[in-house]
């Protein structure tokens, strides 16, 4: 149950969340995301006349014929698509910079996307996950639709505070049958990048249309110089004591965290699978909208 005092606070981020999505939307990616993601096919409209600049391929050579002169074919893009919002909510999105959490940070960029997709009349649904799937929101159109998955995105209590992203990949290969743009977004960090791993992700890849969204917090990539500090892990419980004044284990520390993320990204480009870094407190619009484009380029 939700605390009633809570009720207005959490109103005004849901609120506040839809607005700043909105104005990301206007100002900055409008076009994009119709444009990266086209329809299944093409469906004939009509046969009109030609004019100087229509494509010669589409001349309807018997109307043509018939008729003493050229007229084309016009087709209609087959535009309804869904888009699947596949959300981490483990334990470790929980943490973050002060400013906001990763998983707040996950919220705006999956209400950006959810926004961007039902401006386009498509479809959206929510895959929320831990080491399982902790809830399954089926797709539907409408703006009910982008304010319920703010909601519970910002809001679900998730039962597992691991991560098990075979066990949740799996899952979601089973349950979406018909072919859909999924957004995988998950800070990847409790990750190990099996061979078992990377063949499901490209599995995930072939049937749908796959994007993983990285979430990375400074406070993660880099310690800062604060002394003997205690750590406890979001996902297991486990707390380590740390001494962050040591410049070797600070520099050891940055290289490790380095290297796993190059990992992940070497395997995603070896796989053919697209991914793209967004990291907490930053602006992230632009991040988006250029790899909108270089995604758009590949195609």
């Amino acid at each position: 149950m939700v605390d009633e005092q809570k009720i207005p606070e959490m109103l005004r981020k849901v609120r506040s969340i839809r607005l700043q999505t909105r104005r990301v939307m206007d100002n900055t990616l409008a076009g994009s995301y119709h444009s990266i993601f086209k329809g299944q096919g093409l469906n004939f409209e009509e046969i009109r006349e030609y004019t100087p600049g229509d494509e010669v391929r589409f001349i309807d050579w018997n109307a043509s014929s018939k008729l003493g002169r050229p007229f084309i074919k016009t087709f209609r893009e087959e535009r309804e698509l869904t888009l699947i919002l596949a959300l981490d909510v483990s334990g470790s999105m929980q943490t973050g910079c002060v400013q906001q959490s990763k998983r707040e940070f996950e919220t705006e960029v999956a209400s950006l996307l959810a926004f961007s997709a039902l401006k386009n009349n498509d479809k959206v649904g929510l895959f929320l996950f831990s080491d399982s799937v902790e809830k399954f929101v089926p797709p539907q159109k409408g703006q009910q639709q982008l304010l319920r998955i703010i909601r519970e995105v910002l809001f679900f209590q998730p039962q597992r505070s691991q991560t098990n992203l075979l066990t949740s990949l799996t899952q979601l290969n089973q349950m979406i049958k018909k072919r859909a743009i999924v957004g995988l977004i998950s800070d990847f960090m409790h990750t190990s990048y099996s061979n078992e791993l990377m063949k499901t992700l490209s599995q995930t890849n072939q049937h749908h249309d796959l994007i993983c969204i990285r979430i990375q917090d400074p406070r993660e990539l880099d310690l800062p110089d604060v002394g003997f500090i205690a750590l406890k892990d979001a996902e297991t419980q486990q707390e380590i004591y740390l001494d962050t004044s040591r410049k070797a284990f600070r520099d050891l520390f940055a290289k490790q965290q380095q290297e796993h993320s190059k990992t992940f990204e070497n395997l995603c480009r070896r796989y053919g699978i697209d991914m793209l870094t967004l990291t907490n407190g930053s602006p992230y619009d632009m991040v988006i909208k250029t790899f909108f484009k270089k995604r758009q380029l590949k195609r």
